[in-house]
């Protein structure tokens, strides 16, 4: 089937006959496919621990992660306890590197969670161009952030080692495009939708019974 995303190059909109298909995903979790509903990678990260890594690589100007954001927000509220989970904004070229750096800053200063789902409605409702350091300052500053503060942390070292573990994180899971949602680094779910939760709650509990049985 046709799935869509935004890959890295020119931020445009590509369609893929993709093996991770969605408009067409069964209902039922024991159906779900290796390499037709999700991807398992060649080479799996090992993660110590007994806690289940889940990671959602997105980039606040795409159309598509803007759709799967309140489904990924509702699912966080009920996931299991032994689930940590992971926003990633993608820095797979320059202008996504902004939005990154953006978000590392509001982060460091306690106000990510306050400023996420305002800024992607400030992009795609209000339909603000906010790409840059300068727009986004100002607009993290309308939000309360102290926006001397903001600059100076944008391209401090702190935010500059998470963009660059962003940016290794995506390159080590083989990531093109988002929204892409990382599984205890072994497995990768596509779409936008409703489903993709669905399919992250399948393949969690393969990780935790992985886990039990010391694989």
């Amino acid at each position: 089937m046709t799935m869509k995303f935004y890959s890295q190059r020119g931020f445009a909109l590509a369609s893929l006959v993709a093996a991770v298909g969605f408009a067409s995903m069964p209902a039922f979790a024991a159906d779900y496919v290796a390499g037709k509903d999700y991807i398992v990678l060649d080479n799996p990260e090992s993660i110590s621990g007994d806690k289940i890594i889940v990671r959602e690589f997105f980039w606040y100007g795409c159309p598509h992660c803007y759709a799967l954001n309140p489904h990924m927000q509702k699912w966080s509220k009920t996931k299991a306890n032994d689930v940590i989970f992971l926003e990633s904004p993608a820095a797979l070229n320059p202008t996504w590197e902004v939005n990154a750096r953006g978000f590392y800053a509001a982060q460091l200063m306690g106000y990510q969670s306050q400023t996420h789902n305002k800024l992607f409605d400030a992009i795609h409702k209000d339909n603000q161009r906010l790409f840059d350091q300068n727009s986004l300052s100002k607009w993290y500053a309308s939000q309360g952030l102290d926006q001397k503060k903001f600059n100076n942390l944008y391209n401090s070292f702190a935010v500059s080692t998470k963009v660059a573990r962003s940016k290794a994180g995506a390159k080590r899971y083989q990531l093109t495009g988002v929204p892409a949602v990382v599984v205890h680094g072994k497995y990768v779910v596509q779409g936008e939708g409703e489903q993709v939760p669905k399919v992250v709650d399948y393949l969690v509990k393969k990780v935790r019974t992985d886990l039990k049985a010391g694989k």
